[in-house]
């Protein structure tokens, strides 16, 4: 990609903000979601994904060796991204192709920002500093030098590595006393080269837009940049009610109003050709159920950022898709057989480690009787990583009151 694509982004995305305002009022086939909450008058933090307290309960549990906390926190240590002689490998500029193809940096990135995340996490855990400045000098490796992401799947790739690159700098920022001399310039970064890749949202699979929302959203709460809040959850709102379908939607699911789906035939085709729909049924599940554990993980990721930033989205229609998303999945993972008017009479399986948080949030907070999503939580125990934004959710959501 030439260096010129840099400048071209700002018309872009103004231009794409002013497609989607004007298109707004009369494409949607349905009304839209309700409106997104504003955000905070004061942000909390450490507050994206995982708050202090939560940082609390998990470590109280593994130094007191309880289980599963102790299990999970033995399975993050073992693992690659535990390894304090990891060498950060930044790039310039990220270039990813549909399928990996190509992959310059790609891996390297997302894995970079999975281990600072983990860094910090063994950091809250053993108070063993090492952690901390380890997880730093991944961050401030990665801020030195980057400063575009390319190809096709750049948005996709922002979002995956942006998610876990603002975990990991809010638990650092705000729970380290020792020094991070450069966290004004990684934050910076991820304002001026994270962000405007994100911010304007995907007309592609769900699951894009909400991992890009999920990312959105943590980098706001880091930067403290409430308009941006305030845009990304609107757009995660929208999208989430386009998702995930429910009963009383009506006879066909909610729409995204800049994607034009005015037509029954053209929203079938875009839910993966499947014409028969069910409560709990997501716009992927007939493409898999890995893509569409991306997009349910998401969902629960911003909705629990906004717990803990006051706004509790679980008692709206976000955790009622959310609820159902996960049950409806749930099931089939766990080997209930498939009927034939779901996507053909077969599912492609592989959710992945994804159902901690919204479990947590649904069945421990709310009291809703999850029967599958809890099958499939426990058998799943410890969850790990999918290498790309999700880990370690058994350590800092399993059971978790907090």
């Amino acid at each position: 990609m030439s260096a010129s694509r840099p400048r071209r982004r700002p018309l872009r995305a103004a231009l794409f903000s002013l497609l989607t305002t004007a298109l707004a009022g009369t494409l949607v086939l349905h009304p839209g979601a309700p409106p997104a909450e504003a955000a905070p008058a004061t942000f909390t933090h450490p507050g994206v994904t995982v708050s202090r307290g939560q940082l609390d309960f998990a470590r109280s549990k593994v130094l007191a060796g309880a289980q599963p906390w102790k299990g999970a926190f033995d399975r993050m240590a073992a693992s690659k991204y535990a390894d304090l002689n990891r060498t950060p490998r930044p790039r310039a500029v990220v270039e990813c192709g549909s399928y990996s193809n190509p992959n310059l940096g790609c891996t390297d990135e997302r894995e970079d920002a999975i281990a600072a995340y983990t860094q910090a996490l063994l950091w809250y855990v053993t108070r063993d500093e090492r952690h901390a400045a380890k997880a730093i000098q991944l961050m401030d490796a990665w801020s030195a030098v980057i400063r575009d992401h390319t190809n096709s799947n750049a948005p996709l790739q922002t979002g995956w590595a942006g998610s876990s690159w603002a975990k990991a700098a809010e638990i650092v920022k705000h729970t380290y006393p020792g020094t991070w001399a450069n966290s004004g310039r990684f934050a910076t970064v991820l304002r001026d080269v994270y962000l405007p890749e994100i911010i304007n949202g995907s007309n592609s699979n769900g699951n894009w837009e909400l991992t890009m929302m999920e990312a959105a959203v943590g980098i706001s709460v880091f930067l403290e940049d409430r308009a941006a809040y305030d845009k990304a959850m609107a757009t995660f709102r929208t999208r989430t009610a386009a998702y995930v379908y429910l009963a009383s939607d009506g006879p066909l699911p909610k729409t995204v109003p800049s994607q034009n789906l005015d037509t029954r035939d053209k929203i079938v085709r875009y839910w993966q050709n499947q014409s028969t729909f069910i409560t709990g049924l997501t716009q992927e599940t007939c493409r898999d159920l890995t893509h569409t554990g991306y997009g349910i993980s998401s969902i629960s990721h911003i909705a629990e950022t906004s717990r803990i930033q006051g706004q509790d989205l679980y008692g709206t229609d976000v955790g009622e898709r959310l609820r159902h998303a996960l049950g409806f999945q749930a099931k089939y993972e766990q080997g209930e057989a498939v009927p034939g008017w779901l996507c053909g009479g077969t599912l492609h399986l592989g959710l992945g480690p994804v159902t901690e948080v919204g479990y947590n949030a649904m069945h421990n907070r709310l009291g809703f009787a999850m029967t599958n999503t809890q099958a499939l939580t426990e058998r799943t125990r410890p969850s790990g990583t999918n290498n790309l934004f999700v880990a370690w959710e058994t350590l800092t959501h399993g059971d978790n009151p907090a």
